[in-house]
């Protein structure tokens, strides 16, 4: 933060400046810790010696209580990755297999994630929307901002299938179809740099479903960038100029997660654990609505209250995931000596 060139650069400054309040919670908690680490040190040398040995074992459960503690607290910090703490990610949400019902509960899905955001008092930003005649959404793409919003909806990214009977099915029969969720952290500007340079920007006439015009100016945007072949395209807004930021913002993170994907990939197994990890291609969740049941089979968590969930009563389901990746997270350090 007292770099010259840091200071002079607005957008620089404020990035720093939440980064290091973010690591100032975690450097406080763990000064303490060594802090109490040396004072049970120095209680169990004082134990040697006759007549300090009585206040040294009056004082020594009441430091191990507190190391422990800030230790669980520790470990809790460091959930869900140097990531954890975003307080701004991208969701994209896709129909997979089923068709106009797949579509229909890729729209459900984006419902249920808005009533949650509400709930948190979160603020959500369609980025790009392709609907379908029948009112579903073959794709969308939410910008999501607000406390820990990364940090509960990583669990989201996998694949969603749902079991019900559709509008359309005049025989009653239950149909199973499926939807995709990516969970992304979007990165601040000074983290992902992007030149005009390195990327082709195309200009077309936005287009509603089944091709009708919803205008005829060339307002929708396509960015491709060049190295990573990433392709993305804003058509949402009327204004060229705000489809293009969007589009960036879009590309920015899309861009920031492969290059986070790589990097995890070179560390082999870094997370032992499924929850978390971003893999579209799992499955992670079922719905069944003849049932009102819920399945998360990364834990297997089954709920019976369905309608509660997609009505955006995520808690249960989240909180369930948090806690078994904080038992993961401890089983792995350990404990305290």
């Amino acid at each position: 933060m007292l770099d010259p060139a840091v200071q002079t650069n607005s957008g620089q400054m404020a990035a720093v400046a939440r980064e290091r309040g973010s690591l100032a919670k975690l450097a406080t908690k763990y000064r303490r810790f060594k802090d109490l680490n040396q004072q049970i040190a120095d209680a169990l040398a004082m134990q040697s010696d006759a007549d300090m040995r009585e206040l040294a074992e009056a004082e020594l459960p009441e430091l191990r209580s507190e190391r422990e503690a800030l230790w669980d607290e520790l470990l809790d910090m460091t959930i869900g990755g140097e990531d954890a703490n975003r307080a701004r990610c991208m969701m994209e949400i896709r129909a997979g297999t089923g068709g106009d019902e797949a579509a229909l509960f890729a729209r459900d899905l984006y419902e249920m994630y808005k009533k949650f955001a509400e709930h948190k008092g979160w603020k959500v930003e369609v980025m790009e929307l392709h609907p379908t005649e029948l009112g579903g959404f073959k794709e969308i793409i939410l910008g999501v901002e607000g406390e820990d919003v990364f940090r509960q909806l990583q669990y989201e990214s996998g694949g969603h299938r749902v079991q019900r009977v559709p509008e359309t099915e005049a025989k009653g029969r239950i149909h199973t179809s499926a939807a995709t969720v990516a969970v992304m952290p979007e990165p601040e500007d000074v983290e992902i740099d992007i030149k005009p340079d390195d990327y082709r920007l195309d200009l077309f006439s936005a287009s509603g479903p089944g091709g009708q015009h919803v205008n005829k100016t060339q307002s929708a945007v396509r960015l491709t960038h060049y190295e990573s072949g990433i392709v993305v395209q804003c058509q949402d807004e009327k204004s060229q100029h705000k489809n293009k930021a969007k589009a960036l913002r879009v590309l920015k993170t899309r861009l920031y997660e492969h290059r986070r994907a790589q990097e995890h990939a070179k560390r082999a197994q870094e997370r032992k654990t499924l929850v978390g990890s971003g893999d579209r291609s799992e499955r992670i969740r079922t719905y069944n609505f003849p049932d009102n049941r819920i399945t998360d089979h990364r834990i297997n968590l089954t709920l019976y209250k369905l309608d509660s969930i997609l009505a955006g009563n995520l808690e249960p389901v989240l909180n369930s995931l948090i806690e078994y990746d904080r038992q993961q997270q401890r089983s792995q350090m350990g404990t305290v000596e």
